[in-house]
């Protein structure tokens, strides 16, 4: 069932709904299906819609998990140049299969509008990170195969990679371009990263060293949103503290939605 909205919520909602319809990334839908939408304020100021898909993933097989742990930047040799791209908005611009996409649907509350469904694929979705881990990885096969000297690394839409020669650095980011726009898949200018410290999946890495990022753990927890941000955190210390599954079922469990949370 819809949760019930205030007013600023509720026009909030239909904002952000208008910005991904304008985007293409909602459709007008005729689908049966129709879960629950909200939206919520970030720490910036700006609202956030989330679709509640639950009840969607709880008939969805599990596709199983992204891979074996994170990419460790411990592995890179010395005295390498290293660049780190990170991709924008990666879930929003890869497409869900037409069959699928109506069961990915929602209707405004309090409003006379048709159910929207989505045409990429949905945060929220249970399959979506390794959904996008794998398509990232179709990406960028050809690059890995041209240059196979280079060490490259992703981890969903953040890719690093590593390699002797600047100047060779230079000509595979011209050729991810171009193999990334081949999947619609767009680099977010703003966070490449060419020059030390490079940060990456938790760690900061120097000319001669690499740390774990300092991290601060919330043990405050009020909402499923707080588990979300508490089981992140745990994840990207986990390959240091050897943290296995078995230590976190219990939040695992915690996250298919707790009422009390």
């Amino acid at each position: 069932d819809q949760l019930p909205l205030s007013q600023e919520k509720a026009d909030t909602l239909r904002a952000l709904v208008d910005e991904q319809m304008n985007q293409g990334h909602l459709v007008p839908t005729t689908s049966p299906w129709n879960t629950p939408v909200f939206v919520i304020k970030k720490k910036s100021g700006k609202w956030r819609l989330l679709h509640d898909l639950q009840q969607v993933n709880a008939v969805i097989q599990d596709m199983g998990t992204l891979q074996p742990g994170t990419p460790s930047p411990t592995l890179i040799p010395r005295q390498w140049d290293i660049m780190i791209i990170d991709l924008k908005d990666c879930f929003f611009t890869i497409p869900l299969a037409p069959e699928d996409a109506p069961r990915f649907a929602f209707s405004l509350p309090g409003a006379l509008d048709p159910p929207y469904h989505w045409t990429v694929l949905p945060q929220g979705m249970k399959n979506s990170p390794t959904i996008c881990q794998m398509y990232v990885a179709c990406a960028l096969s050809p690059i890995r195969n041209k240059y196979p000297d280079l060490i490259c690394y992703h981890y969903m839409d953040d890719i690093l990679i590593a390699g002797r020669d600047p100047k060779e650095l230079a000509t595979v980011m011209t050729d991810m371009l171009e193999g990334l726009k081949k999947y619609s898949l767009q680099i977010a200018p703003e966070k490449v990263q060419v020059q030390a410290p490079w940060k990456y999946l938790g760690w900061t890495i120097l000319e001669h060293t690499i740390q774990p990022q300092p991290i601060t753990l919330q043990s405050n927890i009020k909402t499923l949103n707080d588990l979300q941000k508490l089981v992140g955190t745990i994840n990207w210390v986990r390959p240091l503290q050897r943290i296995d599954n078995d230590m976190l079922t219990p939040l695992f469990e915690l996250l298919k939605g707790a009422p009390e949370l």
